[in-house]
């Protein structure tokens, strides 16, 4: 027997079923990788992010071409932008800003600071890419071993991330870099920077190795008879891939404000060699007379670490979600 609607008309039972999702559900089997790509889809703020940070990493690696279209090497001097009768104050409005300097010029030099501070970005992103790099490996070959042979290994390395997480690492960094002369600065600044940093991911990835090495799939593949590197590199090392990506991305906006400091107080990259800490701390003595000398080496950092923070927090939740909850 078939009901009819008031009106006489048979009921529409086919409406539920044809009706089409209001969302997009997630399809089965994602790999982390896609679900981060959908995620930062959806997030405003993180794709703005990404693509300050993607340009961040153009203007580093095509520092020596950009400077070069903006017609100044960042050691040239121009003494026809600078008034030689005001202190070498730059001609014009805004520190010199005009076609010849996009960003205008250094009081007394008259150096281009745009050829500056693209060359800059190199040498600070080049210094935190190589000390995160440097983190990162030490940090998770030492919390894997740490947390998968357990006994004296991990009392040893758990001992001397202790002892290094101890120390004063801006004090040791400025006293090492002070002592050392005769280096190569870049070279010297990622060791130091490096040495003090891989404590905190080694103890992370510990304690993700200390949940996954009795997980049932490590244990099948040691009765299985796999070796221990087997397992490190197959089993253990997947599985916490997404931690270590999270916080990688998390230490480098870390690592570009601990370059800025030290060149700031004089004991990282050396003149002529340019580096935004080293042009903010030259600029302190120019802010009442050409404040954008301080702006825009300010502007460039201040940018270059929110875009990476952003970034870093958005891969935690994707990636680490419960290592990102208070």
């Amino acid at each position: 027997m078939t009901t009819t609607t008031p009106d006489g008309a048979a009921p529409d039972t086919a409406a539920p079923d044809t009706a089409a999702p209001t969302a997009k559900a997630v399809p089965p089997g994602s790999s982390p990788w896609q679900l981060a790509r959908r995620e930062l889809r959806r997030r405003p703020a993180v794709r703005i992010s990404l693509c300050v940070v993607l340009l961040f990493v153009v203007m580093a690696l095509g520092a020596p071409w950009l400077g070069a279209l903006g017609g100044w090497s960042p050691d040239a001097f121009d003494k026809a932008a600078i008034d030689p009768y005001l202190g070498g104050q730059p001609l014009g409005s805004f520190g010199g800003i005009s076609p010849e300097h996009w960003l205008g010029v250094e009081p007394v030099t008259g150096r281009d600071l745009f050829a500056r501070v693209v060359h800059g970005a190199r040498v600070s992103l080049m210094i935190a890419f190589a000390a995160t790099a440097i983190v990162v490996l030490a940090g998770t070959a030492a919390g894997i071993a740490a947390g998968y042979f357990g006994g004296r290994t991990d009392a040893v390395l758990s001992r001397l991330m202790d002892l290094t997480m101890s120390f004063p690492s801006l004090i040791f960094m400025i006293a090492m870099l002070s002592v050392a002369k005769d280096v190569n600065r870049i070279v010297l600044m990622t060791a130091v920077i490096g040495l003090f940093g891989w404590p905190g991911i080694a103890r992370v990835v510990r304690g993700q190795t200390l949940s996954l090495k009795h997980r049932e799939y490590v244990d099948a593949a040691r009765v299985g008879g796999s070796g221990s590197w087997r397992i490190l590199t197959r089993d253990i090392l997947p599985g916490v891939a997404g931690p270590v990506i999270a916080y990688t991305t998390l230490l480098i906006p870390g690592m570009i404000s601990t370059e800025a400091a030290l060149s700031y107080l004089g004991v990282g990259v050396r003149p002529p060699t340019p580096s935004w800490g080293q042009m903010i701390a030259e600029s302190v003595a120019f802010y009442e007379t050409d404040p954008m000398y301080f702006v825009i080496p300010s502007a460039f950092l201040f940018l270059a670490v929110l875009a990476f923070t952003l970034l870093g927090d958005a891969l935690r939740d994707i990636l680490d979600p419960r290592g990102g909850r208070t």
